[in-house]
């Protein structure tokens, strides 16, 4: 049997784990730095099948990597990019700025933006071909698989950017990308609605051309309301980035492999789909119109409670701990929304729920506040998105922070190509006995 170490620590904080391997001498001090033990440090303490491995499914206590980009406290309720407090950045930066910001780590310069801005206008078109691809989709098709296979497919038009250690073709595909995801996304919005597509407008702002490819119709200029693009410029600037979540592991594990960033950031597309992420806020819209009226929400609750509804989604959240931040952000900002364009039953059975769960020791005990995607899909829908769009206006937004993401592993001489252990539990070695006849 593989011997199993105990671990023990002095009083005083440590700057070592010291190890032992019971019934051997052997004994290993691991250096502790910024609170963490190399896991590969773990190989100096010998079991039966070579050196010590740490089992964590999920990531739910391994950091894989160093990173300056974004903070969270979740016992805090604490979000900063680059160290500016999220509740600073919503509502008073731009989204280019806030992009800008996510990958170079301080805020632009006037000249720096102005040339941000300029650069990212100017490849907002998409090649031709692009529509062809584009219009090969069922009318039913869903967005994100459009969203995904298109982006994955740009590496086909700009095969220079897999020369990813050159600077100026890594900066080129990082602003071709965060240019052409609301093209791509308009494109396929017009596609499932069996509209023309609308090409960019490039003398409206990066938002109000995305809403303008959405929405325009036989206007020789849209206008969109000034609540809808305040509400999609914050948005969007709350889902520019999250830390390692899921897809941003996504994206820096495919990007590992050297591969162009075109079909890195079609990984991470890929994994926000799901419905344990990017398709939250549509599970919670789902979720209220299965309520279907006020009067049964306390119904609901009970039988949530009870462990007969499934989970009360849009309430707790794998990092936080208390309120996400951003969910007070989205809060107020639903307020301002409804307040212009009306409340409807959906947002009092929202309101009701968290009336409720707050006041409920049952949820308050476990930490499960209203999150980011619990208002999220409410002010989408009240823009008249449907709901299977949301994940992909959260695309647009987490491209930012995939690609920071994205070039600070590259950058960093420490990563190498992602290649976790494994510890099997299958079968030993047996012969073939097959008696099959072909």
């Amino acid at each position: 049997m593989a011997n199993t170490p105990s671990a023990s620590a002095p009083t005083a904080a440590p700057s070592t784990l010291h190890l032992s391997a019971p019934g051997s001498d052997l004994s290993v001090d691991l250096p502790i730095v910024d609170g963490a033990i190399r896991a590969n440090d773990l190989r100096k303490v010998p079991t039966e099948d070579g050196g010590l491995l740490s089992y964590d499914p999920a990531f739910l206590n391994t950091a894989s990597c160093r990173s300056a980009i974004t903070y969270i406290d979740g016992d805090a309720g604490i979000l900063r990019y680059r160290g500016y407090p999220i509740e600073q950045l919503a509502g008073k930066a731009s989204f280019l700025e806030v992009a800008w910001l996510l990958r170079h780590g301080e805020l632009p310069t006037q000249p720096e933006y102005d040339s941000w801005v300029h650069d990212i206008t100017y490849h907002t078109y998409v090649h031709e071909n692009v529509k062809t691809f584009l219009q090969g989709f069922r009318y039913d098709a869903h967005p994100m698989s459009m969203l995904c296979s298109t982006v994955a497919a740009l590496s086909s038009f700009y095969p220079s950017a897999k020369n990813i250690y050159d600077p100026e073709e890594r900066n080129l595909a990082i602003i071709r990308l965060i240019a052409k995801l609301p093209t791509l996304a308009a494109f396929a919005y017009r596609h499932i609605k069996g509209l023309p597509f609308v090409y960019p407008d490039n003398d409206l702002s990066y938002v109000d051309n995305f809403l303008s490819m959405v929405a325009r119709m036989t206007e020789p200029r849209y206008e969109a309301r000034p609540v809808f693009t305040r509400a999609t410029e914050i948005l969007f600037i709350l889902h520019a980035d999250h830390e390692q979540n899921c897809s941003t592991n996504a994206v820096r594990a495919v990007g590992s492999s050297h591969v162009d960033p075109f079909s890195a950031i079609a990984a991470g597309i890929a994994a926000l789909y799901g419905p344990l992420h990017g398709g939250a806020n549509e599970a919670v819209l789902r979720m209220i119109q299965d309520i279907g009226h006020v009067k049964n929400v306390p119904a609901f609750i009970d039988e949530v409670k009870g462990g007969k509804s499934g989970r009360l989604m849009g309430f707790g959240h794998r990092v936080y701990k208390s309120y996400d931040p951003r969910a007070r952000i989205v809060k107020a900002l639903a307020d301002e929304v409804f307040a212009e364009v009306g409340v409807d039953k959906d947002l009092e059975i929202a309101l009701e729920l968290e009336r409720i769960a707050l006041s409920d020791d049952y949820f308050m005990s476990r930490k499960l506040y209203p999150n980011v995607d619990f208002y999220t899909g409410l002010i989408y829908r009240s823009m008249k998105f449907p709901m299977d769009f949301f994940t992909v206006l959260f695309a647009i937004a987490r491209t930012a922070g995939w690609l920071a993401q994205w070039e600070e592993m590259l950058l960093d001489k420490e990563q190498k190509i992602a290649r976790p252990r494994q510890i099997y539990t299958g079968p030993g070695e047996r012969p073939y006995t097959g008696s099959l006849v072909y």
